[in-house]
């Protein structure tokens, strides 16, 4: 795998850690993102949630500022070695 042409860096980083996100099935119920695990798919752990979400599933509802510096050692993505 080529990881910087086969992985999709913007919908990591999109969907990054921590922020607030609502399933669009199942409107007003807030869920927290764990992780974006991009060797998977689906890509995207919700905190409490056993099943893993695509992003056409969930909706950010609380997007926190992010700052001019990304430190990506603090990004929780995970990638297979």
């Amino acid at each position: 795998m080529n990881i910087n042409t086969d992985t999709d860096w913007e919908e990591a980083f999109e969907y990054r850690a921590g922020l607030t996100v609502e399933l669009k099935s199942q409107p007003g119920i807030l869920h927290t993102i764990a992780y974006y695990e991009v060797m998977m798919v689906p890509p995207i752990w919700l905190e409490n949630d056993p099943l893993p979400r695509y992003a056409h599933e969930l909706r950010v509802v609380l997007q926190p500022k992010v700052s001019n510096v990304c430190r990506i050692s603090e990004c929780r993505i995970l990638l297979a070695s």
